[in-house]
């Protein structure tokens, strides 16, 4: 039951399934910067269980909490918020059997593997499209027929844009508004952007391809500054994007891709940036951080420590995918070699290697952890 008084603009539906998206949808305050001014959270409550969800602002005085539903049955929520007309709105929902081919996130089971969140395993195959929302509608489109069509099972893709190589197209959209000058204000998001962002995580998820979203990278190269942000920017933005995205079931985060090639942040920084995901994330999606450096020397590859409580699994870049055995007894967790070498005819040495060797590298180390599981 909504209490009189609250104007509720509507939710996606009634009833959600098991590790689907219940959006509650309401109208408040325009004035002054919402994004700023104005917070909203909801508690989802079922029995004894209760988890506290953030909210977002959306633009055009619409504000939206999103919540993923993990066990069947009648779910409550009351909305916080210090705008009055978002404050104390209260209701319920039901949360109904997963449909066929839903199996939840995926988690890491014991030291190794992933599964999803059924149980069912959970093996990834992935490949990289890193600027590939960024780029044109036909060129996207064209990217999720060919994805259609392929076995991969994971896709890292970046939320800002790159400068570099092949991506030098201007993007149409970015994640905060671009003001008259061409600078952008680190204070206003771009709801346009974000809606198109959700379309793709929701176009690769109906594929059955988990989304590795790249939280930051370091192919600015002074364009546009998103990779010199200070501190309190980066939380800031980590905390929307948190709160929008967080509740599709498909989504992993990565803190960076080559982090140690963005030289504006420290160590310090990037164990800030994971606390910050993990404290906002209220589903404990899957978290690593991918290096740059360092390839040729197995033990001193990374420069993050993989140890660390909040990393959830080793993202790696290495030629050599036989070493995985090493860093799996290192760090205790499962490794995903995320970089080794891409199949294609570009002049650069890891843009060029053919498929047959690729699929050589690839089942060298299956017969190598087969040949290890049985010693």
């Amino acid at each position: 039951m909504i209490p009189t008084g609250k104007e509720v603009v509507g939710s996606l539906t009634e009833s959600t399934e098991r590790w689907g998206l219940f959006e509650l949808v309401l109208q408040g305050p325009a004035d002054g910067n919402p994004y700023k001014d104005y917070e909203i959270s909801a508690t989802f409550s079922k029995g004894d269980r209760s988890l506290r969800v953030r909210g977002f602002y959306d633009g055009n005085g619409t504000y939206r909490v999103r919540f993923m539903p993990d066990e069947e049955g009648e779910w409550r929520y009351e909305t916080f918020s210090n705008a009055a007309e978002l404050n104390g709105v209260s209701g319920n929902f039901t949360c109904t059997p997963p449909r066929p081919g839903n199996h939840g996130p995926v988690r890491v089971r014991g030291s190794r593997h992933f599964a999803y969140e059924d149980g069912t395993p959970y093996l990834p195959f992935g490949t990289t499209c890193y600027a590939w929302i960024h780029m044109n509608r036909d060129l996207q489109e064209q990217t999720l027929n060919t994805l259609a069509q392929a076995p991969f099972n994971k896709l890292r893709m970046c939320v800002f844009p790159k400068n570099y190589s092949f991506n030098k197209e201007e993007p149409d959209l970015f994640p905060f508004v671009r003001k008259a000058d061409g600078t952008f204000d680190l204070e206003v998001f771009d709801p346009h952007f974000f809606a198109k962002l959700e379309q793709r995580i929701l176009d690769l998820q109906r594929l059955g391809i988990e989304a590795d979203l790249i939280l930051f990278h370091p192919y600015d190269k002074g364009k546009w500054g998103f990779d010199e942000m200070d501190a309190a920017t980066d939380d800031y933005y980590l905390r929307y994007i948190i709160a929008r995205l967080a509740s599709y079931r498909n989504v992993w985060w990565s803190m960076a891709n080559e982090y140690d090639f963005m030289k504006a942040k420290t160590m310090d920084d990037w164990d800030r940036v994971f606390r910050v995901v993990q404290e906002e994330d209220p589903y404990g999606h899957l978290r690593s951080i991918h290096n740059g450096t360092r390839m040729y020397d197995h033990r001193r590859v990374f420069l993050y420590d993989y140890g660390k409580p909040w990393v959830t699994h080793v993202s790696v870049q290495h030629w050599d995918v036989t070493l995985t055995s090493i860093w799996l007894e290192e760090y205790g967790k499962p490794v995903i070699v995320d970089e080794c070498c891409y199949e294609g005819n570009l002049p650069q040495r890891w843009g060029n290697i053919t498929a047959e060797e690729m699929t050589r590298r690839f089942w060298d180390t299956v017969t190598r952890e087969i040949g290890r599981a049985h010693v």
